[in-house]
C-alpha cells in the first residue's frame, strides 16, 4: 500500500476513538523494533495504542510520533489468553500483532472498537441500515442526498 508519511503522522495526531497503553508483541520474524520502550518479558513492550478511524497506531510511551502503524482492513481481531488479543491479516495469517490489556473489560472493548473499525464493517452497516429505512419508508434514503445511481448500485451489488 502507498502512503504519504506526513499525511500519516497528521493522522495519528487526531483525536482518537480509542487509546490507552498496553502492552505489545510484534510478529516474530522481522519485528526487529528496538530502541526505548518498556519490556513486560516475553518481548512485550509497553505502548500507547491509537485508534484513529481504521487505523491503529502504536507509540513509545516517551514520544509524540508513533512507531507504526496497522491498516485495520482484512484483518482478523482473536481472543487469545484472558486479558490478550491479537490481530493478525488475511494475506498472512500468521504474522501476528499481540496485545495485553489490564482488564478483561479492557480487552473486551479494545476487541470491539478494531473491529468496527473496518471500511468494511462500515460498508455493511451502511447497507443494513440502508435496507432497514427503505423498508419502512419505501424510499431509498441514498436519493435525498443526491447520491447517484452508479453509487448506489455498487453499495446494492455486495449485499452482506
Amino acid at each position: 500500500m502507498r502512503y504519504n508519511e506526513k499525511e500519516l503522522q497528521a493522522l495519528s495526531r487526531q483525536p482518537a476513538e480509542m487509546a490507552a497503553e498496553l502492552g505489545m508483541r510484534g510478529p516474530k520474524k522481522g519485528s526487529g523494533e528496538s530502541g526505548p520502550g518498556r519490556e513486560t518479558g516475553s518481548g512485550v513492550r509497553r505502548r500507547l495504542v491509537k485508534l484513529v478511524v481504521n487505523f491503529l497506531f502504536y507509540f513509545r510511551t516517551d514520544e509524540a510520533e508513533p512507531v507504526g502503524a496497522l491498516l485495520l482492513e482484512r484483518c482478523r481481531v482473536t481472543r487469545e489468553e484472558p486479558g490478550t488479543f491479537s490481530i493478525s491479516f488475511v494475506e498472512d495469517p500468521e504474522r501476528k500483532y499481540h496485545f495485553e490489556c489490564s482488564s478483561e473489560e479492557q480487552c473486551q472493548e479494545w476487541m470491539e472498537a478494531l473491529r468496527r473499525a473496518s471500511y468494511e464493517f462500515m460498508r455493511r452497516s451502511l447497507i443494513f441500515y440502508r435496507n432497514e429505512i427503505q423498508k419502512v419508508t419505501g424510499k431509498d434514503p441514498l436519493e435525498q442526498f443526491g447520491i447517484s445511481e452508479e453509487a448506489r448500485f455498487q453499495l446494492s451489488g455486495l449485499q452482506a
